[in-house]
């Protein structure tokens, strides 16, 4: 068999402890790899990398297509960027995929029956890390969805259920409070599962479904989110089930794909060894699904599921009158390798003909461009006034054919009562808009900023309010 070379990369805390061990259990199977290791996390960010890579090392994982990676530490605050984030963006890793399952009873959990896959959209929402410092007291970090990308992940969640023979998509938004932002996600999930009747559907508000998670994990199969939600529930779900530190991911691309356990880089148990391999294992197993060694994937899982039975067990999922004994890292390890060939007793054993691989392909529809109108736009300014004073010197200016509609702060709408003086801090929101039918030119917007500056009122930044056919593209205020 022809040798796959791939990326490697320990990490940082316990990254290299794991990643020893589990590269030591791919070896002691024979698996047909060869590594190329890169140095990423902490050192690097000293060495003044902000994403905690060389960038020489991008064209490394590139070329092997294929990226083994242990947890990594980014230093809070500080301008520093999330190496995961980087990696997912940079090599278009649209999908997150974490198989989630219990493994009672030997670890404990009050959901024996939990077997759940989180398919979380990779590239976008928060993630986007697009952030403004807009005042002394006022920051903003902008939630970026796309069609095209909410699209890509809905469709790659269908698949993977119809391929791995899973019954039911799950869609998880907070489209209740985020109706644009979020409603666009729902409202593709919903015009993608027409296709695929096969299939059950249901969406569920984020918090509530969060909460099922936690409470009745086995009535979801696989659940397809946001970014952030789906970083969130997943670490639910792990925990739910047993231990964050079982489980794996993987980030899947069109040409890329990068794994890694579901945990972080847990500093403070950082060289004692005694961290849980197996989250980096189970990514690891994952990767070799994915590149075509399914017979080398069940054989390293059916010795991992019988370790677990063997009660052979590191001190995270320990259980005094379950185990048998509580060993490190290492250790740990070698009780996988000495099972290796042997299959689970009570688990169902792993078959590599029912392991199917992942490289799912997306074909995106076309929807027909819509008409955009320009009716108004959103100011916002940095200006130290009360709201009665800031808006009588705003109604004062030569606004040609606009007018000045909603005056709020951080939502809420000062404009309803004139009279009404609110001193909330310095980041205002004007809504200037146009009577109906008219439409906002460029040369208009130009005017109202000359305008404000003029009447030296700070304006920092604005949003156009936009028709789309029509259809309102732009939340109202309160009241309006």
């Amino acid at each position: 068999m022809t040798t796959k070379r791939i990326t490697v990369a320990y990490g940082d805390g316990i990254g290299p402890e794991i990643m020893e061990a589990t590269l030591k259990i791919l070896k002691a199977a024979n698996t047909p790899l060869q590594y190329d290791v890169i140095e990423v996390g902490q050192k690097m960010f000293e060495k003044g990398f902000e994403n905690g890579i060389d960038p020489n090392s991008w064209e490394l994982i590139r070329q092997n297509k294929v990226f083994l990676k242990a947890p990594i530490t980014t230093p809070q605050g500080g301008g520093f960027k999330s190496l995961n984030v980087s990696a997912r963006k940079n090599l278009s890793l649209f999908a997150n995929v974490r198989p989630i399952r219990a493994y009672a009873p030997y670890v404990k959990t009050h959901h024996p029956d939990m077997n759940m896959v989180i398919v979380r959209e990779n590239e976008e929402d928060l993630y986007a890390g697009i952030e403004y410092e807009l005042t002394d007291e006022v920051v903003e970090s902008l939630k970026l969805i796309s069609r095209s990308g909410s699209e890509k992940i809905i469709r790659y969640a269908f698949e993977y259920a119809r391929i791995n023979g899973r019954k039911k998509v799950t869609c998880m938004t907070k489209d209740n409070i985020m109706k644009i932002a979020d409603g666009l996600f729902h409202r593709v999930f919903n015009e993608v599962a027409a296709a695929y009747p096969d299939i059950e559907t249901e969406h569920k508000i984020i918090d509530i479904g969060a909460a099922l998670i936690a409470d009745r994990p086995h009535t979801f199969d696989v659940v397809v989110t946001l970014n952030l939600y789906g970083d969130i529930i997943s670490d639910i779900a792990a925990q739910v089930a047993g231990s964050v530190g079982l489980m794996g991911s993987s980030n899947i691309g069109r040409e890329y794909a990068m794994f890694e356990a579901i945990h972080g880089s847990a500093p403070d148990i950082a060289g004692k060894g005694i961290a849980n391999p197996s989250g980096l294992l189970n990514g690891a197993l994952l990767m070799l699904n994915h590149i075509g060694l399914q017979k080398y994937a069940a054989t390293i899982q059916n010795a991992w599921l019988k370790t677990l039975e063997d009660g052979i067990h590191t001190g995270d999922v320990y259980k005094e009158g379950m185990s048998t004994q509580k060993v490190g890292t290492q250790a740990f390890a070698e009780a996988v390798i000495a099972r290796l060939g042997q299959q689970p007793a009570n688990f169902e054993k792993t078959d590599p003909d029912k392991l199917i691989e992942k490289n799912i392909s997306i074909e995106l529809s076309t929807p027909e461009p819509r008409k955009r109108t320009v009716v108004g736009l959103d100011v916002y300014l940095d200006q130290e006034m009360d709201s009665v004073d800031l808006s009588q010197k705003i109604e004062q200016l030569a606004l040609g054919n606009l007018y000045l509609k909603v005056l709020s702060n951080r939502g809420h709408n000062f404009y309803l009562n004139k009279e009404v003086k609110a001193h909330t801090g310095r980041h205002w929101r004007c809504r200037f808009c146009v009577p109906e039918g008219a439409r906002v030119s460029n040369r208009e917007i130009v005017q109202l900023l000359s305008e404000l500056e003029h009447a030296g009122i700070n304006f920092i930044k604005f949003e156009t309010l936009c028709l789309f056919n029509g259809k309102r593209g732009y939340s109202l205020a309160p009241g309006e």
